[in-house]
């Protein structure tokens, strides 16, 4: 089994850290996230965005693989965003929505390269939830959120994203979501797959990373506030260090 898919699949809780290459364009600033993160040590960095510049893109890469042993999984707003020093990428197919350029179209213009480079690609099943707002992934691939209190259409494309062959579910309320992924909705999704589940957006307090955790997340993704608020990463280092204990059933 791949490295990436191997610790996605391995029971035990845990945490990403999302990196945004337009805001960490400048080395100071990058070193100093990156510094602060390895004192949380999570199991992955996920490196991408809706409208990342890719020469920034591939900039923030090589810097990171350059000062951190952390594993890198590309999440991909776009076909441009992939690269060989990487450990891994979400392939993602935007599963919630019904523009052919996002389930299949970006896919079929990087495959060649992909197939080439050596690093794990995930299949994932991505699902878009709204989080209260109109998110950049929203607007980019021009596909309706499914609604928060929808949890049936969730679980039904989770299934169809299952047997479709992808290897993960990732419900993202989108960067910047005034709202997380409800806990009811990721409850319901956990009991009808049995793929990792990977939860992110609108996760800004400790009580919502444990509520996504307790309600079936295999991984919770953090995003810009871990840069905002030293003491949110403080109480994320005390988080992780319970999680090893923790392993879905």
């Amino acid at each position: 089994m791949k490295k990436i898919l191997s610790i996605l699949n391995n029971g035990q809780k845990k945490l990403a850290v999302l990196i945004d290459p337009d805001k960490n364009q400048n080395d100071e600033n990058l070193l100093t996230l990156l510094n602060k993160i390895q004192h949380l040590n999570p199991a992955f960095l996920f490196v991408g965005g809706s409208t990342v510049d890719t020469n920034a893109f591939n900039i923030c890469i090589e810097r990171i693989k350059k000062f951190c042993k952390i594993p890198v999984v590309i999440f991909p707003g776009s076909h441009n965003q992939i690269h060989k020093d990487a450990d891994g990428i979400l392939f993602l197919s935007l599963i919630s929505g019904r523009n052919p350029d996002y389930l299949i179209g970006h896919h079929v213009e990087s495959a060649h390269l992909l197939k080439k480079m050596e690093i794990d690609v995930i299949p994932t099943g991505y699902l878009l939830i709204d989080g209260g707002k109109n998110s950049s992934v929203q607007y980019v691939s021009q596909t309706t959120p499914i609604p928060a209190d929808q949890e049936s259409i969730a679980v039904k494309t989770t299934i169809a994203g299952e047997l479709l062959g992808m290897q993960t579910i990732f419900l993202d309320a989108g960067s910047g979501a005034l709202n997380p992924v409800p806990a009811n909705m990721i409850k319901e999704v956990r009991k009808n797959t049995q793929l990792p589940l990977i939860i992110g957006g609108g996760i800004k307090t400790i009580d919502q990373v444990n509520l996504a955790f307790d309600s079936g997340a295999d991984v919770v993704v953090i995003g810009n506030k871990i840069e905002e608020d030293m003491n949110f990463l403080l109480d994320l280092v005390n988080v992780q260090k319970h999680l090893h204990n923790q392993t879905r059933l």
